[in-house]
């Protein structure tokens, strides 16, 4: 068996973080799927073995996050929806993008990895 840090075959490989920034293209992994639950009235995002049940903006949220638009775009526009400021919107966002892709949920095109 070979030392861990050593680079040999008793190494196993890690998953590198994604970082979630306003830059990054945010949207949902391939084995994931947000979808309305007719019988509970509510959404899900469904995935392997796992289920998430996000609020009303989360949804909103992720309804835009399509993998064409950046955080900053997605925050633009829910700030001109919701008057409210796209810093704040911005900060929200990335944080809560940043917690489903640690989870494995949200895959980021363009996102730096750690």
């Amino acid at each position: 068996m070979t030392d861990p840090g050593s680079g040999g075959p008793a190494t196993t490989s890690r998953r590198q973080r994604t970082v979630v920034s306003a830059a990054s293209t945010p949207h949902l992994s391939r084995s994931f799927k947000l979808q309305h639950d007719k019988t509970r009235d509510r959404w899900i995002i469904q995935g392997p073995e796992r289920v998430f049940s996000p609020d009303a903006i989360a949804v909103e949220v992720l309804r835009l996050c399509d993998g064409r638009r950046t955080v900053a775009e997605v925050a633009e526009s829910l700030s001109l929806r919701y008057t409210a400021p796209k810093e704040q919107i911005v900060a929200d966002i990335v944080s809560m993008l940043q917690d489903l892709a640690d989870k494995g949920v949200v895959s980021c095109t363009d996102a730096r990895l750690h």
